[in-house]
């Protein structure tokens, strides 16, 4: 309050569909409630749980058939409360949802089913919650990977991350990336210079809180990636990733492990 004009309401109990309890020094957020409204909407009451978000090694595929109207309104009626859920408390469903949310306005039957699977798997962690400790001594951290080439049905890499705070995640996104790359090291570099914005970004919201932090780390598993922000000789063959990424310079402040 003596940074931003701003009232004090009491402790809050619900936000967005989102509630917010405190148990001793921690604090869980959660939307069961709003999860057991999209169940109820599937009519998956008591169907069973499915123990992954997706079928392992199932790629979605264009529709090449007319669009029926019911099924695409029935589509993105689900698939629109599963991104909620994604965007507010459930970062395992991310990749599941977006790789599905890409057929919105062009969609089969199979991705229909393929996004109520994605409401079995929900069903099994109906009762799930974020979870913040107060008393943590744990910083802001952040760890990144990319999937490179495993998609027979796209030439996009695909970028995650997430950032942790108080022993729970606070930021977190799974998407394609925007331009095409010929290795799996390029993949990961681009993945960081995402991570990199995220991180610099919620570092600058912190600062304008009074909040110093100090070295964050950024974890990955490509050494490639790690060598290449680390050191200031950048090899021809990545020249033009320094062009597309020229911000990677602020990884040298930052520490990659």
């Amino acid at each position: 309050m003596c940074k931003w004009e701003c009232r004090d309401l009491g402790e809050p109990n619900e936000f967005l569909q989102m509630w917010i309890t405190h148990k001793g020094l921690a604090i869980h957020l959660d939307q069961c409630m709003y999860l057991q409204k999209v169940i109820e909407y599937c009519s998956m009451l008591n169907a069973k749980s499915a123990s992954t978000p997706l079928l392992a090694g199932y790629y979605t595929t264009k529709n090449t058939e007319p669009v029926d109207a019911e099924l695409c309104s029935n589509f993105q009626m689900v698939i629109g409360s599963l991104l909620y859920l994604m965007l507010g408390t459930r970062p395992n469903i991310a990749f599941a949802v977006t790789h599905l949310s890409c057929h919105a306005m062009n969609l089969s039957q199979d991705h229909l089913n393929k996004v109520l699977y994605i409401c079995h798997y929900s069903i099994g962690m109906s009762t799930y919650s974020l979870v913040y400790n107060d008393g943590s001594s744990a910083g802001l951290i952040a760890c990144m990977d990319s999937d490179w080439g495993s998609d027979p049905t796209s030439p996009l890499s695909q970028t995650g991350f997430y950032l942790k705070l108080a022993d729970g995640l606070i930021s977190w996104t799974s998407h394609a990336q925007k331009t095409i790359t010929y290795s799996s090291t390029e993949a990961e570099y681009m993945t960081l210079s995402d991570c990199i914005h995220q991180v610099t970004w919620i570092r600058s919201l912190l600062g304008e809180l009074g909040y110093k932090l100090k070295t964050i780390p950024i974890c990955g598993d490509n050494q490639g990636s790690i060598f290449m922000p680390s050191n200031p000789v950048m090899e021809p063959c990545y020249k033009h990733i320094d062009i597309c990424c020229r911000d990677m310079c602020i990884s040298r402040c930052v520490s990659a492990h």
